[in-house]
């Protein structure tokens, strides 16, 4: 496989929470027409810093996943689809990117998505060698290796996982945990026969996008009626996630975190307070830390201003509880600590013998 820039070992001392500023889509107020918040990636990393959990040379920055990185997963023939201005649009549901000139969207729309796979990329190795890893950004789990929709253009949770069976020793089973309140139907579609991906779906059965044929997929479906609240959703999630990870071991956890299950979120229709999210959150990584299982967890869809907030608090709660790293990184880009050195050429040792 080619050598990607993906997977250069970031400083040893930052968090494994991957961010870039060009995950943010602002430009002609055109990221108004979508009821997405376009900018909550941004906000949530200001709320950690105001919280003073992390500072601009603590985190991993993301890069942009090359054309070159992203055909692992996707045709060469839906690459080039992105280059019409009218797909775009169809994909993100803002009509009036149609109308832009390509050069434009590729730069304003498409990058900040390319950036944020890449960050998925990025983050599914932080969290095999660290236990754990956050992209602030990611989670376009309507994507599949040909077909974009549902804001989602670039299938990054199917990039991240094949990148690590492909590249890392020792991966070569995943479980796929997605609670946004959609179906994942992308990662259904391109892991269909695939016995080394195991997926677990929470979704309101009566949204967007009701593929039927991607459900085939699903190991674990827990489809949600109208309005669920927090009592009944979070004793479904606590159930299904043992059990889940019970059936079948794997050697990565891919959360896709969706904050669309929010109580008045105009498109996922189900009832859960922010206390219900945060919550969730901590069942999730508790299950899968209490087993040695690395959490790669991507935020995905949540489309209210207030979304942002409820991230950061969850980060912080998994913080305050021990559930992400117990050590604060010493960091940045100073040298490594002596102990870090003894451990490293302990662990490059046991490689050779």
């Amino acid at each position: 496989p080619h050598r990607t820039e993906l997977y250069e070992e970031p400083p040893l001392g930052c968090w494994p929470i991957v961010y870039s500023p060009d995950y943010n889509i602002t430009f002609m107020g055109l990221e108004k027409l979508h009821p997405f918040d376009a900018g909550k990636w941004g906000k949530v990393i200001n709320f950690l810093k105001e919280e003073k959990l992390i500072a601009d040379d603590l985190i991993v920055q993301a890069r942009e996943a090359t054309d070159e990185d992203l055909l692992v997963v996707h045709t060469r023939r839906y690459l080039n689809k992105l280059k019409w201005s009218f797909v775009v649009a169809t994909i993100t549901e803002i009509p009036p990117v149609a109308f832009l000139p390509n050069f434009i969207v590729q730069r304003k729309v498409l990058k900040p998505l390319r950036t944020q796979t890449g960050g998925t990329i990025m983050a599914g190795k932080l969290a095999v060698d660290r236990g754990w890893a956050i992209n602030v950004g990611g989670g376009f789990h309507h994507c599949s290796s040909d077909k974009g929709g549902g804001f989602c253009a670039y299938a990054d949770i199917t990039l991240a996982i094949k990148f690590l069976f492909e590249r890392v020793q020792g991966v070569s089973r995943a479980t796929i945990i997605d609670l946004d309140a959609h179906q994942g139907n992308g990662h259904e579609r391109d892991f269909m026969d695939d016995p080394r991906v195991y997926i677990m779906d929470a979704y309101n059965r009566y949204i967007y996008p009701g593929d039927g044929f991607a459900k085939r997929a699903i190991k674990r479906k827990v489809e949600l009626e109208w309005g669920t609240e927090d009592t009944e959703y979070l004793q479904k999630v606590q159930t299904h996630v043992e059990g889940a990870l019970n059936e079948f071991k794997p050697d990565i956890v891919v959360y896709n975190a969706g904050t669309d299950i929010l109580d008045g979120d105009p498109l996922g229709g189900l009832a859960i307070s922010p206390q219900g999210i945060v919550k969730r959150d901590e069942v999730v990584f508790r299950a899968a830390r209490s087993r040695g299982v690395p959490v790669l967890m991507v935020t995905s869809g949540g489309y209210q201003k207030r979304t942002a907030r409820i991230i950061a608090d969850s980060i912080l709660n998994l913080h305050s509880l021990g559930l992400l790293g117990r050590e604060r990184p010493a960091c940045a880009l100073g040298s490594p600590s002596l102990d870090q050195m003894i451990r490293d050429s302990a662990k490059d040792f046991s490689n050779l013998s």
